[in-house]
């Protein structure tokens, strides 16, 4: 088979394909089962067959319209930013991968258009790497925004060998991830949760703290000098971040732009296939692994949506095209 040519399996036909869609804003409502036609794949780009998707709260988020000041949106949409599938095409100039490849992707592209929630999607190349050997297909669609999230908030952030962290949030999806990557970079990690996860975080390797009242005293109690490391992936917890945060410190979040001002980062994911590689490796070394809450056929995607907005999920909601 060439590079260029297309291998179309299943039961799309030739030109389209099943995929859940929405014509405009709002919530679980507007979403449908659609059939659109198959991408084009432009240049730099390979087409996945989508064996499995994974929700995020961003997906929900842009379906109300919560981005529609920061990113152009082109109706229909197909929601999804998480994919785990198989290589059916390459466009031109894609040595790295060949037809049949099974890759992972967090495929956020410039504009809200074409997600990963149908049989096929579109993903520029330097946002694929190959999937995880050691995973589940529903584990790895769960592991790219998560897991890059934490992975590039740590590393941004310089985390290392000898470096105490506290992790805000540390039961949820993406501080789950936090806490055993900043474990296999080498930190002591001191992870918030509510007391009925703390055995969750035991086991990840991270030394539980209740959240709320009295966290920095907690906190010292267990790092007397205090952290080096702060990673908030809950937002509102500034106060107690730098009432523990040792001189010297560095800090990050992905929820509170109001840590700028006090010398930390605001950060937001970026797509990046080298990145995933290096996840990809942890968890074949068997020092990351991802929890699945559930899953859901393809039609039942609004349902997915309703169970993530309830916000107490402990693992990814996972969706089998």
């Amino acid at each position: 088979m060439s590079q260029n040519s297309a291998a179309p399996q299943g039961g799309t036909g030739e030109n389209t394909m099943r995929a859940m869609a929405y014509e405009t804003y709002g919530g679980s409502e507007v979403l449908a089962p659609a059939r659109l036609p198959r991408p084009k794949v432009g240049p730099g780009e390979v087409l996945v067959r989508v064996r499995c998707a994974a929700v995020n709260p961003v997906d929900w988020k842009l379906m109300a319209g919560g981005l529609d000041g920061l990113m152009d949106t082109v109706f229909p949409v197909v929601p999804g930013w998480d994919v785990a599938g198989v290589v059916e095409q390459v466009g031109i100039d894609t040595p790295e991968f060949s037809v049949g490849d099974e890759v992972v992707a967090y495929a956020r592209k410039d504009y809200v258009h074409g997600g990963t929630f149908a049989e096929l999607v579109t993903v520029p190349v330097r946002a694929l790497a190959a999937k995880p050997a050691s995973l589940s297909w529903e584990q790895a669609a769960g592991l790219p925004l998560a897991g890059l999230t934490a992975y590039q908030l740590l590393t941004r952030l310089g985390t290392g060998s000898g470096d105490t962290v506290l992790v805000h949030g540390a039961a949820g999806g993406v501080g789950s991830l936090g806490v055993q990557i900043a474990r296999a970079l080498g930190a002591r990690v001191i992870g918030t949760a509510s007391p009925g996860n703390h055995d969750r975080l035991r086991a990840l390797g991270a030394e539980p703290v209740a959240y709320g009242e009295g966290l920095p005293d907690r906190v010292r109690a267990l790092a007397p000098e205090g952290v080096d490391v702060v990673a908030d992936f809950v937002g509102g917890v500034l106060d107690a971040t730098l009432a523990v945060l040792r001189e010297g410190g560095r800090h990050a979040s992905i929820a509170d732009d109001s840590v700028i001002g006090a010398g930390g980062q605001w950060m937001w994911v970026r797509p990046s296939g080298e990145d995933l590689a290096a996840l990809g490796a942890l968890a074949d070394e068997g020092r990351l692994t991802v929890p699945v809450e559930r899953t859901f056929p393809l039609e039942e995607l609004a349902d997915a949506f309703e169970l993530s907005r309830g916000g107490h999920v402990h693992g990814k909601i996972v969706v089998k095209v």
